[in-house]
């Protein structure tokens, strides 16, 4: 008789595989090696085929697929090449895992912080990129609930809206900290209030149309130079960027009008959204808005909005 026509115990299997005679009968136990038979003695026994079957389960569990993946190849209800590509697709998916989790791990070490915070950051980057997204949809939808689409500035939900949930498979440190940073912004109450009070403001039947924002680089130039926006100076500065002729009444209510719709948190929202678009960044405007609006009212002191 040869090998063709032997039966096997399971310490025989062992011993010809190399395999622990533990996971020898763990394999037959979960179904992925049935016995050809019993001895007088009742002691699983096994043909030669299953040799070639427990080489194949070896080599497919030491290339990290499942025992469900493996007795489907098994019984021939999978090719070994389809489960291979599927595996590939979950270790492809892994490794971008552990590549977001070693950013995050970075970000960190470089922002210390309390162990709330810790916390938090671990809470958000473990967030899948369906609820990274769900994150952005939330604040979306409670920002703009009951406004028409068709006001002025709808589309800017739309615009809110769309933005890379998925982050890159090698994130930089400063994508990842624009996530966390983002995250943490809509999940604020005081943020959320604003957007929404500039939202219904833009979507109000008798606001005004939006007019274009001023050219401000004068009044960056003034913030930079820190020409106070009350002084003598400041009001050569105005006329520059929106012309001797406008009253002082006019002045004001175009103070109020941009003070609506200035934030320096809005702004560092669209801020974010680009390094998590890998757009070139912008220099921030608010600051010079807030100096106009300043100086609009001028001696009139009447307290900014945004």
């Amino acid at each position: 008789m040869d090998d063709r026509d032997a039966l096997f115990t399971i310490g025989q299997l062992a011993r010809r595989t190399g395999l622990t005679v533990r996971t020898v009968r763990f394999w037959s136990d979960e179904g992925l090696l049935p016995p050809t038979g019993r001895s007088s003695g009742g002691h699983r026994l096994y043909d030669a085929a299953a040799v070639a079957r427990l080489e194949l389960v070896r080599t497919l569990r030491e290339l990290g697929i499942g025992l469900e993946q493996a007795r489907a190849v098994l019984d021939r209800q999978r090719s070994v090449a389809e489960v291979a590509a599927a595996h590939v697709r979950a270790l492809d998916a892994e490794i971008r895992t552990l590549r977001l989790h070693r950013a995050v791990l970075r970000s960190i070490t470089r922002r210390g912080g309390t162990t709330e915070e810790l916390r938090l950051v671990t809470d958000l980057a473990r967030l899948t990129a369906r609820e990274r997204q769900q994150i952005i949809d939330d604040f979306v939808t409670e920002v703009f609930a009951g406004l028409p689409t068709d006001a002025p500035g709808a589309g800017l939900a739309a615009a809110m809206r769309a933005l890379p949930a998925e982050l890159p498979d090698e994130p930089t440190d400063a994508e990842v900290d624009a996530w966390l940073e983002l995250a943490g912004l809509v999940r604020d109450p005081g943020f959320r209030r604003r957007v929404r009070e500039m939202a219904v403001a833009g979507a109000a039947d008798d606001a005004p149309a939006p007019a274009p924002l001023p050219d401000v680089e004068p009044a960056r130039e003034a913030v930079a130079a820190g020409v106070a926006p009350d002084s003598p100076a400041a009001r050569e500065i105005v006329e520059r960027i929106v012309g001797p002729s406008l009253s002082e009444v006019d002045r004001v209510a175009l103070a109020d009008r941009l003070a609506t719709f200035t934030d320096r948190r809005v702004e560092r929202y669209w801020q974010l959204v680009g390094v998590l678009r890998r757009q070139p960044p912008f220099p921030p405007t608010v600051p010079a808005v807030e100096w106009l609006i300043d100086a609009l009212r001028g001696q009139h002191g009447t307290p900014r909005i945004g």
